[in-house]
């Protein structure tokens, strides 16, 4: 299976979002090349928010190029078989953290945001990570920082998708 028919089987699967979920779908229907930075309309994202192990703090990364304290994640590579290794790949590179565990059940949310030119949109698929005891996390070369922040901390660092995505993230933990 390629990882544009694993795109389309997690979002069929994916049961909230509904708009958003369907434009994804649209997306990949019409863009065989939708899961590729090479597409220039947008492409499908991968991302994770990880989460300490005591389940009280996220750790986010200062992107060096947004300046803005986000989740971990990125572009799909040819070597990802699924979305979910693609997101899990993404928050062991930029987290150095080995180990990391993705919530079960799959994507927490989707988040659709603009992006400078020449692509215009990402469609990113994300996820939840726990991080394994005895965590130490290192800066990789995308990242100005990494920090742990406290839940009640994220909303005054973040934007709202992050803000949105630890509170999903926090309900699929209290559903476990």
């Amino acid at each position: 299976m390629s990882l544009h028919d694993d795109a389309v089987l997690v979002l069929k699967g994916y049961e909230d979002q509904e708009e958003l979920r369907q434009l994804y779908l649209n997306h990949l229907t019409a863009h065989p090349d939708g899961m590729w930075k090479s597409c220039e309309t947008g492409h499908v994202t991968a991302s994770a928010l990880v989460i300490d192990p005591v389940r009280a703090r996220v750790l986010l990364t200062l992107h060096k190029k947004l300046g803005m304290w986000l989740q971990m994640g990125g572009h799909c590579e040819p070597g990802d078989a699924t979305l979910a290794d693609a997101a899990l790949r993404e928050a062991t590179e930029e987290s150095g953290i080995g180990g990391l565990t993705l919530l079960p059940g799959g994507p927490v949310r989707l988040d659709r945001h603009a992006i400078p030119a020449p692509c215009h949109w990402h469609l990113d698929v994300q996820y939840a990570a726990l991080a394994p005891a005895g965590a130490v996390a290192e800066i990789s070369d995308e990242s100005l920082d990494l920090r742990w922040f406290a839940y009640d901390e994220v909303a005054g660092v973040a934007d709202e998708s992050v803000v949105r995505l630890l509170d999903r993230t926090r309900s699929a933990l209290s559903a476990l």
